[in-house]
């Protein structure tokens, strides 16, 4: 793996990491998914157009087909983790989803991307999947809904392995300009939330008073995170990206415990070990 793609996908964690700990901070529903995307979409318009200006990307018939499964599939997940969280076991939806989705981007890309994987990137890839499994659960599910929230959860990693090898072959092979991919689905979500946020149009008026600076720090890092794994993809391996990318899920966790004073800081750190160790093996090979 090149220095310059582990220094994309190691930012996009950091900043995965960033505004994932302050959706959580701040909390809330749909309303605020449709509040940080329509700042989104005000904020990313002038590098968007930008983009279109002095790139001028060619967009066939082709090129939007992907850009309208691209929305889909990205809209489908965050839908289906909804679902998921409020049926299933948070605490075993989340790692089930996060710990499948690089496996399979990994096995979808050597299917219809033709990648090869060597034994040491599988091996890299295995060692961050199972240290996210571990860090997230401990190896301890509760008994009561986990074949609902396994089914969630798998179905969740499903559609991030497909959404990862269909983005990498957007900008890669088709050339779609990575921002323009992800500015796309960000103005998707805020027409298709907007009905369901007008109706919580009194509590958005109490997360912006409230959470002001949060939001516009989600609204930027939010996008960014996916942006930069895209940029990666143009050059590198899904089978390098996937996996790494993980370390967010990391970050998270380690900042839930150190900021927002979740304990288990012993677990945690024995099994970010074992995902540092597998993300050295895997960006070695």
């Amino acid at each position: 793996m090149s220095l310059l793609g582990l220094a994309l996908v190691l930012a996009a964690a950091v900043c995965h990491a960033t505004w994932n700990f302050q959706l959580k901070r701040i909390g809330g529903g749909p309303e605020l998914v449709w509040l940080f995307s329509a700042l989104t979409v005000v904020i990313y318009a002038p590098l968007a157009l930008w983009v279109l200006v002095s790139q001028a990307p060619s967009f066939g018939p082709q090129q939007l087909i992907w850009l309208a499964g691209s929305t889909a599939l990205h809209m489908a997940y965050f839908l289906l983790l909804q679902v998921g969280y409020r049926k299933g076991d948070l605490s075993l939806v989340y790692p089930t989803a996060r710990s499948t989705g690089p496996l399979l981007s990994t096995s979808f890309a050597v299917l219809f991307l033709g990648e090869i994987v060597s034994a040491q990137m599988a091996l890299g890839a295995v060692g961050i999947v199972f240290g996210v499994l571990m860090l997230t659960t401990g190896g301890r599910v509760k008994g009561q809904q986990i074949s609902t929230s396994l089914l969630f959860g798998l179905a969740a990693g499903g559609l991030i392995g497909s959404y990862t090898v269909w983005d990498a072959y957007a900008v890669s092979a088709l050339l779609i300009p990575p921002l323009l991919l992800d500015y796309v689905s960000s103005v998707a979500r805020s027409v298709l939330l907007a009905p369901m946020a007008l109706k919580r149009r009194a509590v958005m008026r109490l997360q912006w008073r409230d959470h002001r600076a949060g939001l516009v720090i989600i609204a930027l890092f939010n996008p960014l995170a996916y942006i930069l794994v895209l940029y990666a993809l143009t050059f590198t391996p899904v089978a390098y990206v996937a996996p790494t990318r993980e370390v967010s899920v990391l970050l998270t966790v380690l900042a839930g415990s150190l900021l927002l004073g979740e304990g288990h800081l012993r677990h945690r750190m024995i099994w970010a070990g074992v995902i540092l160790a597998g993300m050295g093996v895997l960006v070695t090979s």
